[in-house]
């Protein structure tokens, strides 16, 4: 059997805009509607202290909601574009950590999987999985905890 776009022009046309979900009929995709995200509250306090406040903040809402105490935050050009709590007990979803949230959270507000010159805030050393999300996204720099230490650019952890 043929896939439909390995077919004519006006074939691969109406593939495509099946694929859309622009098509009539009873196997139509729906578009899906872009979920509204609030406006992020950028910290009060500027330069470091203040984006790490913020993801001490995103810390404090996570044990709120009866998560684990891990909080982020993603930050291009000094404005906070990406935050995150721990969902890992509360979704449950094993990926769930506070910089993998911030992460998908500036990737969604952005409109792009690239966060290149964006810096990650996180009130722990991110585990192996958060770094290497980061090191896929393009995050420039990683800091951590109340001194702010700086842990550089983010690794590929080798196995």
């Amino acid at each position: 059997m043929r896939h439909p776009a390995d077919g004519n022009d006006a074939t691969r046309r109406g593939a495509l805009r099946w694929v859309a979900g622009l098509s009539v009929g009873a196997f139509a995709l729906p578009v899906v509607a872009q979920e509204r995200r609030p406006e992020i509250v950028q910290p009060g306090t500027p330069g470091r202290k203040g984006l790490m406040a913020r993801a001490f903040e995103m810390q404090r809402l996570a044990t709120e909601r009866g998560d684990q105490a891990f909080g982020a935050v993603v930050v291009r050009d000094g404005q906070v574009v990406g935050e995150g709590v721990s969902g890992v007990l509360t979704t449950p979803d094993p990926t769930a950590h506070g910089e993998i949230q911030a992460i998908r959270d500036a990737a969604r507000r952005l409109g792009t999987a690239r966060l290149a010159g964006c810096e990650l805030y996180t009130t722990f050393r991110p585990c192996p999985m958060c770094e290497t999300a980061a090191y896929w996204a393009g995050i420039a720099r990683i800091f951590h905890g109340e001194a702010i230490v700086d842990a550089g650019v983010p690794r590929l952890p080798r196995c």
